[in-house]
């Protein structure tokens, strides 16, 4: 019995490497040929990005005022979205007391965008409530 258990241990150690290393060979292909693809779409994207900036530098407006526009707006937010402080006007967290807002259950937070009162998920981002206009 014991050169049987022996036998099967030594055939399963041998063959271990051998199985394990066909399988990586195969996934290595794979892997390489989707970034193969992908190198290619970002390549098609640049390109497509160096076109649109010529494009845009033969306008003579002036863009930097625009971009001072896009800070001033903001998202407006609605329960179920997620919730994303970077697009929040500000954004802080603020104390339900002196707002006068109801106590958050546990596991969230009410947070300021705008004049907006946001009330978050803390682990999720998810939204759970939104008071408009409640923060002057």
């Amino acid at each position: 019995m014991k050169k049987y258990i022996l036998a099967a241990l030594a055939v399963s150690v041998l063959a271990t490497p051998v199985l394990a290393q066909d399988r990586r060979s195969d996934n290595n292909s794979r892997y390489e040929q989707r970034h193969d693809n992908r190198a290619e779409a970002r390549a098609d994207r640049r390109d497509d990005r160096r076109d649109y900036r010529s494009d845009r530098r033969d306008d003579r407006r002036d863009y930097r005022n625009d971009r001072r526009n896009d800070r001033q707006d903001y998202r407006r937010w609605s329960k179920g979205q997620r919730f994303d402080s970077r697009y929040a006007r500000n954004y802080r967290v603020v104390d339900y007391r002196s707002y006068h807002l109801r106590p958050a259950p546990r596991g969230y937070r009410w947070v300021q965008s705008g004049n907006d009162a946001v009330m978050v998920g803390i682990t999720t981002g998810i939204i759970a409530a939104v008071i408009a206009g409640a923060i002057n």
